[in-house]
């Protein structure tokens, strides 16, 4: 039996291997930077249960599809190429969603609203004091935040 902290540790590896070639269009099936994976996704043989090869078969396919060479590397271009495809496969599926007047385009009335009031309850924790706005400090405290769990300055991932 695969124990708890390894299961875990397995399923932030595949969350870093998608990342790494995750593009950053949102979307609401995954959640921010489609970083998210269902379910099914990750139970290939579909008994109802993920095991840890099944999460090393799916981080190793990843990799093989972004590895366009086959060299067993990824270069900054194989990356941007296989972020590309992901963005548009999005992309297509926000448009196949949102489109309501089927023009091709979104006004900003069919652009995905936050869902359950994230945006405001996110305000709400950087708004410390309550005032309705966010200060320099409340920014940099935020900011600041963010470094401590992973996020450099400017919001990128270690």
């Amino acid at each position: 039996m695969l124990k708890h902290g390894t299961f875990m540790s397995a399923i932030v590896l595949v969350g870093a291997a998608v990342a790494a070639t995750a593009g950053y269009a949102r979307d609401p099936e995954r959640g921010p930077g489609g970083m998210e994976m269902r379910f099914e996704e990750l139970d290939a043989d579909g008994n109802g249960e993920i095991t840890l090869e099944e999460i090393e078969t799916r981080m190793q396919s990843r990799f093989t599809d972004a590895d366009a060479d086959g060299d067993g590397m990824l270069t900054r271009d194989e990356m941007i190429a296989a972020a590309q495809v992901q963005v548009e496969e999005r992309v297509d599926r926000m448009l196949k969603r949102a489109d309501t007047d089927g023009d091709g385009a979104l006004s900003m009335d069919e652009m995905p609203k936050p869902r359950g009031g994230w945006a405001e309850r996110m305000f709400g924790r950087v708004d410390a004091d309550d005032s309705g706005g966010i200060s320099k400090e409340e920014f940099a405290q935020m900011r600041e935040h963010r470094g401590r769990h992973g996020r450099d300055d400017k919001g990128d991932q270690d």
